[in-house]
Order: structure tokens, then C-alpha cells, then sequence
């Protein structure tokens, strides 16, 4: 099987699976979405506070997609980034480890990850089905 992550682009792949995922309406969201910094090194949170746990989930899953298996603390580097310290230089900063875990736990839940016997979570046969077919997707409507 082809593997069409790879030949589309990132964020047009993470849109329309977040988009797929808020469709389908099954993730488990947090409760603290509209509140919560995705990272210590954030002055605000996100701005779009109805979508991005989906887009998050989105990219996470293709992330993990792309690598044999991923833990929390490595999505915490993915997504950290570095701090405005003022005069200071700049810092990086590890993201929202709970903000991780609750994303692959949602994920686990709705059966698009499991965990893997070496540590971390890695991707489902339905996970990767469904990855697989969006990707598809998307690659046919960029060509069009």
C-alpha cells in the first residue's frame, strides 16, 4: 500500500482530518479547552478554541503516523517552542504535557492508536485505514 501521508501536504492533511474528526463527533474533548496554554512558553491560549484540540489530535496522528511509536515526552518537544523572555535570549520551552496525553488518550479511545509493547503509543490498523483513505482524499481534491 502507498503511503499518501508522505506525498501530501501537512497542513492540508491535518485540516481535513481534524475536520473528519469534529464530524465525527466521537473524540473526547477536555472540558478546559477554551482556558487552558498549550505550552509554558505561551502567553495565551490558542485562538481558535473550538477547533484546535481537533487539529492537535489531527496532527499527533499523523506524527505518530509517519514514526513507529511516540510518547509524551517527545510530543512534548514536537510541540514546545521557545519563550519570549524579554531582553533575555529566547528559551525553549516543552509543551502542555497533559494537553498530549489527553490528546492521545482520545485517540486511543476512538481506536486510532494502541499502545506498543516498546512504550509510547503507535498507530491502529483502523487508525492507519482511516489515515490512509483521508490522505487519499485530500491528495485528490489538491489535484483537481
Amino acid at each position: 500500500m502507498i503511503n499518501h501521508t508522505t506525498y501530501v501536504p501537512a497542513q492540508a492533511f491535518i485540516n481535513a482530518y481534524a475536520q473528519f474528526l469534529q464530524r465525527q463527533g466521537k473524540l473526547e474533548v477536555p472540558g478546559y479547552v477554551e482556558l487552558v496554554k498549550t505550552s509554558a512558553g505561551n502567553e495565551l491560549p490558542p485562538q481558535e478554541a473550538e477547533t484546535w484540540f481537533y487539529k492537535r489530535a489531527a496532527s499527533v496522528a499523523r506524527h505518530i503516523y509517519l514514526r513507529k511509536q511516540v510518547g509524551v515526552g517527545k510530543l512534548n518537544k514536537v510541540y514546545g517552542g521557545a519563550k519570549n523572555r524579554g531582553g533575555r535570549p529566547g528559551k525553549h520551552y516543552d509543551a502542555s504535557g497533559s494537553v498530549n496525553r489527553r490528546v492521545l488518550q482520545s485517540l486511543e479511545k476512538i481506536g486510532v492508536l494502541e499502545i506498543s509493547p516498546k512504550g509510547g503509543r503507535k498507530i491502529s490498523e483502523n487508525g492507519q485505514r482511516d489515515l490512509d483513505r483521508i490522505a487519499a482524499q485530500t491528495l485528490e481534491n489538491d489535484e483537481e
